[in-house]
């Protein structure tokens, strides 16, 4: 069965980049996360779908965003 937008919903995303540790420190006050080892594994709890799905496309276009930075910088920290 489909959850209902009103339940709570957590999410887990885990992602490997080469330069984890710097888009693991532009999550420091955006969301809870791990970073072991070139890869960050993301949680994200909210009391509704509708919730979580703001969070989601929060962490999103901080993580796309950071990527681009990297990208124009070549990584260099």
């Amino acid at each position: 069965m489909a959850p209902r937008k009103s339940e709570s919903s957590r999410l887990v995303l885990k992602l490997t980049h080469k330069n984890a540790d710097a888009l693991a420190a532009s999550l420091t006050t955006e969301a809870e996360f791990n970073d072991i080892e070139g890869t960050i594994e993301v949680t994200e709890r909210a009391a509704s779908m509708v919730d979580l799905r703001a969070r989601w496309n929060t962490l999103m276009r901080g993580l796309i965003a950071s990527e681009q930075v990297l990208g124009i910088t070549g990584g260099n920290e």
